[in-house]
């Protein structure tokens, strides 16, 4: 069944146990942005900010960032975008989420696609965010595989082994209307670069938690998602 939830202060309630992505989404906006031909790395975080850390009382192990291509690496790069610092880009070919800085800057982190990540593009805004989310994979994933069918209703709580990470980003466009399309993190690190089996928009744990102490929730959030 397709979400089509209207997001107000009364029905934030009915949306917030959403963990999952959907598999198709009908309703899109045309993208009005595009990565620059032409993209220089300034800065490249070093292999301290994917070592093990300990966050909302979760031990997150170290990830193993030389074993990942260093494209994907997370760092600042030079990026000239009409777009004002704080707004969201995300390349799906590419496999590239960028944060836009003041200055022609903006912060670069690897990505991992989904099939999901493959049917939406357009301009949408962070409606809501959450740290370590509950997971409800859709239905239709339930049908290809029956051992997450439990998690339908109930949901998986959150944890180290949870499909959405530390942190989840929920984006609806201009109506108040869930897209059906996230920014979440994922245990799944050697993902990142790919195009995995399933689900949106996947990030290494520590890249997501980076991101989401950037982005503020709002209709001021804007992200824009290109194909």
């Amino acid at each position: 069944m397709r979400l089509r939830t209207i997001l107000t202060a009364l029905g934030l309630s009915s949306v917030f146990a959403l963990g999952g992505c959907a598999s198709t989404s009908t309703q899109t906006t045309p993208a009005t942005a595009s990565a620059p031909a032409y993209v220089e790395t300034t800065q490249i975080f070093g292999d301290e900010v994917y070592s093990a850390t300990t966050d909302a009382g979760y031990a997150l192990p170290a990830i193993p960032i030389n074993r990942v291509d260093k494209r994907f690496h997370r760092q600042i790069v030079s990026y000239e975008t009409p777009e004002k610092a704080g707004t969201v880009i995300v390349n799906t070919r590419e496999r590239f989420l960028y944060y836009i800085l003041p200055g022609g800057k903006a912060v670069r982190y690897g990505i991992g696609v989904g099939k999901q990540g493959f049917a939406w593009a357009g301009e949408a805004y962070v409606a809501w965010k959450q740290e370590w989310p509950m997971w409800h994979p859709p239905k239709e994933m339930a049908d290809r595989k029956p051992e997450v069918a439990r998690y339908v209703e109930g949901g998986m709580g959150p944890g180290l082994t949870n499909p959405l990470g530390a942190r989840a980003m929920y984006l609806f466009n201009d109506k108040g209307q869930d897209t059906l399309f996230r920014i979440h993190g994922s245990p799944e690190w050697a993902s990142i670069g790919t195009a995995a089996s399933s689900g949106c928009i996947r990030m290494i744990n520590q890249d997501v938690i980076d991101l989401y102490s950037r982005v503020r929730p709002g209709r001021s959030s804007k992200v824009i998602v290109i194909q």
